[in-house]
């Protein structure tokens, strides 16, 4: 199968530019309700995930808490400057296997092209849902290792 079946195009995501300030990243990540969201340079490049946790850990590392910071003063930082949780990118082209590995680890797998544009996501919510609607998959399974096997079948 290919893998494109399950892609969310970038014209219907959210993600972040690497030079947003750490203040616009906070603000669109809950203004969507996101924990995580894809970072791309500004001609499209993937570079990463920012994660809700990349932006306390760099509020925490810098001792910012203690100095009475306020978000006027996080202005100064871009979300380049936190980027932390990386969620590996797949090709295109890549198997549904190596889909399945990324799938398991992330909430959603960045999908690049040839030059590592973002063309889009795969959310682990659309793979389940194939599996359960079009499979007949009891997805109900209480061993992650029976879900694995499984999905090797696709």
């Amino acid at each position: 199968m290919n893998i494109a079946y399950f892609l969310l195009p970038k014209g219907e995501i959210a993600y972040l530019y690497d030079d947003c300030t750490f203040r616009q990243g906070l603000e669109k990540m809950r203004n969507r309700g996101y924990t995580a969201i894809p970072v791309i340079t500004r001609d499209g490049r993937y570079v990463g995930t920012v994660s809700e946790g990349d932006f306390l850990w760099r509020i925490l590392d810098s001792g910012q808490l203690q100095d009475g910071c306020s978000m006027r003063d996080l202005e100064k930082l871009e979300v380049r400057d936190i980027l932390g949780s990386k969620y590996p990118p797949v090709r295109i082209t890549a198997t549904m296997d190596e889909l399945l590995d990324s799938a398991m680890q992330q909430n959603f797998v960045p999908v690049i092209d040839d030059l590592d544009n973002l063309i889009g996501i795969i959310t682990r919510r659309s793979i389940m849902s194939y599996l359960k609607e079009e499979k007949n998959f009891p997805v109900h399974t209480s061993h992650p290792e029976e879900l694995s096997s499984l999905c090797q079948t696709v």
